[in-house]
């Protein structure tokens, strides 16, 4: 017998109300009943956000009935934007973005109905001369163009 993926969910919403800071990424049960979730937090994840969904599944199992193993893990750092819950959270940082018809690198401004805002410096081509020149840009992109967006990892500030 294995476990059903609607029950665990189930437990994973129950565990998430008591924070509703707190959202669902991913949940897998793989063969063996090995339960795999996945959560982000408008706000920075703790270890204790962690064991409390982990504690609100577990104390609803019973392993004598049915054996299983459960991790519950934060989305990591490099994971790719989701949710727009997530790209809230990371306003101010810079992404890489990658649309159908181009990636840009470039710092999120802000997040609107069903979009996000992007910033960033270019070098083009001067209109008068040789050489190239910095443009600031900016840009629009809806949820729905965006096939891949990442966090930039800067390790110098």
């Amino acid at each position: 017998m294995a476990l059903e993926k609607e029950q665990i969910l189930t437990l994973v919403r129950e565990g998430l109300e008591e924070d509703k800071s707190l959202f669902l990424i991913d949940l897998q049960i793989s063969g063996g009943n090995n339960i795999k979730v996945i959560i982000d937090g408008d706000r920075d994840l703790s270890i204790s956000d962690c064991v409390n969904i982990s504690r609100a599944i577990e104390h609803n199992l019973d392993r004598e009935i049915e054996d299983f193993s459960l991790e519950v893990a934060s989305c990591g750092a490099t994971e790719p934007l989701i949710y727009p819950r997530q790209y809230q959270k990371n306003v101010g940082r810079k992404l890489a973005v990658v649309t159908k018809e181009e990636k840009i690198e470039a710092d999120l401004v802000g997040v609107e109905e069903g979009k996000i805002h992007l910033k960033w410096t270019a070098k083009e081509p001067k209109p008068v001369g040789k050489g190239k020149h910095k443009v600031q840009k900016e840009t629009k992109i809806a949820f729905e163009d965006i096939e891949k967006a990442q966090v930039i990892i800067n390790f110098n500030k």
